[in-house]
């Protein structure tokens, strides 16, 4: 029996035996691999990123645009030879790095898949930033960019709708051990980004001092101008909010512009910011075992 302790969570199921709380079985789940062109210019460039949609997730929050894979509920098992030809045959397709989406509660499965699988492009860790740095440090050297979010900077918020209340002290202490692994970012001659540290952040709804408090800890955090930062308008609403109607809405221009120069203010100028037309559902993959 291994109980499971890979995430924050530490929930110590075994996962061969039910699901923990990523609601994951132990062996990875896949629900698509295939280029994808949504993500940052540095990451999609002109020949995609080759992203690997894992189901399930450690962090579950409420307003997933992922929920139909993020729950568990979509997806196919996948051994960890079968996991290492997915990376191969990306990397054939041309894309210019792996990318692993939601990978946190198979980050064991996923280190050993990319062993002895002689890939020639970066690998992107994509999460949700809610990773233990013990985790983390099996990584080391096999990954070459982390991607995580930075959602919260209030444990009200984090508690309200992920039930992660201690997610910001988590996500920092994470966020500082990538930086380790990585350090300052670097970009080849066409913009794609080969190594370093890019941490987004969604704009929630009505929420601007959250927003506020996570430009504030990475501004005191990381060294200005080693690393990038996407801040994103994109929020959509999606099904299933009915006990929070402050999720309800969009981002409005007013809070994203006062996002956007409070982040300028704060000396955070290296990335990327998105306004809110961008808030559609056009660039969420059709999760249907594509590349699986």
């Amino acid at each position: 029996m291994s109980l499971c302790t890979q995430c924050p969570r530490q929930c110590a199921v075994d996962r061969a035996e039910r699901p923990g709380i990523c609601r994951a079985p132990e062996a990875p789940m896949v629900a698509r691999a295939a280029p994808h062109y949504g993500e940052e210019p540095c990451i999609s460039g002109a020949h995609g990123s080759g992203t690997v949609f894992f189901s399930g997730c450690n962090l579950g929050c409420v307003f997933c645009q992922n929920h139909e894979i993020s729950r568990g509920t979509a997806g196919k098992i996948v051994t960890i030879s079968e996991l290492r030809d997915i990376f191969l045959r990306l990397q054939d397709t041309g894309v210019h790095n792996l990318n692993l989406v939601t990978p946190s509660h198979y980050a064991d499965s996923i280190a050993e898949a990319l062993d002895k699988s002689d890939l020639q492009i970066p690998v992107v860790w994509n999460s949700s930033g809610y990773d233990s740095v013990e985790t983390l440090r099996i990584l080391e050297g096999k990954v070459q960019v982390y991607m995580p979010d930075f959602k919260y900077s209030d444990p009200a918020l984090a508690k309200r709708y992920s039930k992660a209340e201690d997610y910001p002290e988590v996500a920092l202490t994470a966020l500082r051990e990538m930086f380790r692994q990585v350090g300052s970012y670097r970009l080849d001659g066409d913009g794609i980004l080969q190594q370093g540290l890019l941490v987004r952040h969604l704009i929630l709804p009505r929420r601007p001092k959250n927003t506020k408090g996570v430009i504030d800890l990475l501004a005191d955090t990381l060294p200005p101008g080693s690393f990038l930062f996407s801040l994103m308008s994109q929020y959509t609403p999606m099904p299933g909010l009915e006990a929070f109607p402050e999720l309800q809405g969009t981002v409005s221009p007013a809070l994203a512009d006062f996002c956007y120069n409070y982040m300028v203010k704060c000396g955070i100028t290296d990335g990327y910011y998105q306004d809110p037309d961008s808030a559609t559902d056009e660039m969420i993959p059709v999760f249907d075992g594509t590349g699986v």
